[in-house]
This record gives structure tokens, sequence and C-alpha cells, in this order.
């Protein structure tokens, strides 16, 4: 991969970046605790957002949530080019308390609606990527182009989800309302009539990811929510599904390189 250029500052990160001959490796599942505007310039894939498959063509900009898991799949090895922005969902809240440019992120079904087409909006992410100032006029930059970018998606979403949803889209959604319960691999192939292997087989398929480690991923981000919110790590590792406080430590700690208790006392 090579990073044509990337910044941060303020929480708001930006990078362009471009892989001549992509492969699948390097390139799994992931999930944001902030949100990520992800803008494709180049390349034959799609990209896989909590089950949905979104074929991309040059001008796709896909949204998500924090939370919500995607990844993308090469149909071939061409040239991908793109940029991707990740920032607070708060970006917005001093000028908009009431969240309503946030509305294509977050007033929607998980991995529904995530793309739209929004062509000749190359140079605007070229801007905010290559802006020469200080952190104050890049932040400024960066929220005012973001704004005005979620405006123009809330304008090209329906509201509306009417397709009915593929069996990978059926399995995904029932995992993430089982998430903080006492499961198995077993036990969820059961509900849809399918083995062990077949289950996984398409959740990986879908997701990009082995069953566990989608579930382990999506169980830490809602403990750390918990943990901002003042909730005692050993509450937070039980609300969430850990039955074993040793093994969301050691979870917690290998993804956030920081102890849970980092946000409150358990």
């Amino acid at each position: 991969m090579d990073f044509l250029k990337e910044s941060e500052s303020s929480g708001l990160y930006i990078r362009h970046a471009v892989d001549e001959a992509p492969v699948g490796t390097g390139f799994d599942f992931h999930i944001h605790d902030r949100c990520e505007v992800f803008y494709f310039i180049s390349g034959n894939a799609r990209y896989l957002v909590e089950g949905s498959a979104y074929p991309l063509s040059k001008g796709s900009l896909l949204v998500m949530r924090p939370g919500e898991a995607h990844c993308i799949r090469f149909l071939s090895a061409e040239r991908y080019e793109r940029y991707a922005v990740n920032f607070p969902l708060a970006l917005f809240d001093s000028f908009d308390p009431q969240r309503r440019l946030m509305r294509p992120f977050t007033d929607r079904p998980l991995g529904k609606q995530n793309l739209c087409l929004l062509p000749g909006l190359e140079e605007t992410f070229r801007e905010m990527c290559y802006y020469e100032g200080d952190d104050y006029g890049r932040t400024l930059l960066m929220t005012t182009k973001l704004a005005d970018i979620a405006e123009m998606t809330g304008r090209r979403s329906s509201g509306k989800v009417s397709v009915e949803p593929t069996l990978p889209e059926q399995i995904v959604s029932y995992v993430n309302d089982m998430l903080c319960e006492e499961i198995t691999v077993g036990r969820l192939a059961e509900h849809f009539f399918l083995s062990a292997s077949q289950f996984s087989r398409l959740f990986r398929q879908a997701t990009g990811a082995s069953p566990w480690a989608y579930i382990t991923a999506k169980r830490l981000i809602r403990a750390r929510e918990l943990l901002h919110d003042g909730v005692s790590a050993k509450k937070a590792a039980e609300s969430c599904g850990f039955g074993d406080y040793s093994v969301f430590y050691k979870a917690y700690v290998k993804r956030y390189g920081e102890r849970p208790c980092a946000y409150g006392d358990f």
C-alpha cells in the first residue's frame, strides 16, 4: 500500500492511498469507533458493509458510522486508488446539535444505504488531504467540506429500505441482535438450518471476517462506549457478552493498546 498523503488533526484523519496491483492480504475487515467517508477513484472491487455488497465505480462514496464493519473485495488486480476520512460523530455538534447532517450515517439500518454516487468530488478530497496550512485551518476546511458532503449524501438518500434481505444479510443482522448473548457458532448456525462450517463460510463471504473475529470486535466497540460513559470495566465486559474478564482484558489491550479501566474502575 502506498500512502500518497495522510494527516490527522483535532480528531480528523484523512488519507489518499494507491495500490498498483492489490490483493486480498492487508484488506481485512475493520471496525472504527469514528465515522468514515470512503471515496473510490479507481479499481475493480466491491465493498462489504455488514453483509451488504456494494459494487464500486469511479465516484462511489460510502459512509460508515461507528461500529459498522466493512472491508473491500477485489475482483481483479487493477490499480486501486481512494480517499478515506475518519472523524467523530460529534463533529458538527457546535452548529448542528440535532445532528441532522449525520442522518446519512445514523438514520438507517446497519449496513444499508451506505453507498451513493457523487462523481466530481475528487478535487474536494484532494483539497482536504493536501492542505498545507496550520492545524486550525485544516480542521476548519475539513469540517466545512465534510458538512457539504454529508448534506449532499443526505439529499441522495431515500430513507427507505424495501429490498428483501439476502441470507448473508439476515445472518449478519441476527448475529448483531444476539451479540451480547451467550452464543456459539453452532447455535447461530442452527437458527438458519446450516452446519457450523456452512454458516462460517457464508459469514466470512459476507463480512470478510470469521464469526468470532467479528463478534469480538463488535463487543469491544460496545464495551468501549460503555467505558466512556463511566461504566466499570467489569460491568462493561459482562454487559457485552464476555463471560471471562481476563479474555475481555487481553482482547481490549490488544485492540486499543490500553487497559480497559482507563475510563472506569472495576
